[in-house]
């Protein structure tokens, strides 16, 4: 270890806050948050030579944001996906009748508002793996987290969903 893993080091503790403070502002999430705050000290590690003496706190805090930001249109953009694709499965061809189609729109729009009463934390990775048909891995890499974050998430998500829904409740 040299000086300047030091030096960083003690950026990290003195920073540390405040950057969390900043993604958390926008991510409204504990542990997305903390992850975030993570990846955004990675970034600043590797584009220390690209500050320009322009404010460090204003520096680092641009990065925060913005890595936020693009973390929540990633979120955005895959809930639409997903949703885009159940919209697609659920519609069959136009001779399977208007009956059917209700009863599948109806379905449908229990289902999406069920899955909308989960935890933020717990719906992405709901959507993810049981309706986008996404691997942990494919999940972890695009949650820049470990692949045992996301079976944890899982894991959580489904005691979550047994103790607070019966199977009455989408019939």
């Amino acid at each position: 270890m040299d000086g300047s893993d030091h030096a960083f080091r003690l950026l990290v503790e003195k920073y540390r806050n405040d950057v969390f403070r900043t993604i958390f502002a926008v991510l409204r999430d504990q542990k997305e948050a903390e992850d975030a705050a993570q990846e955004v000290f990675m970034k600043i590690y590797t584009s220390l030579s690209q500050y320009e003496n322009q404010g460090f706190k204003t520096w680092i805090t641009r990065i925060a944001v913005n890595h936020a930001i693009d973390i929540k249109r990633k979120q955005a953009r895959r809930k639409e996906e997903v949703i885009e694709a159940l919209e697609q499965q659920a519609f069959g061809t136009p001779k399977d009748g208007v009956e059917k189609e209700l009863i599948i729109n109806e379905r449908q729009t229990l289902v999406r508002k069920r899955l909308d009463e989960l935890p933020e934390n717990y719906r992405d990775v709901i959507y993810g793996f049981y309706i986008a048909e996404k691997s942990y891995q494919q999940l972890a890499e695009e949650q820049n987290v470990q692949v045992k974050t996301i079976e944890t998430k899982l894991y959580r998500a489904r005691v979550w969903m047994k103790k607070n829904w019966k199977e009455d409740d989408f019939s």
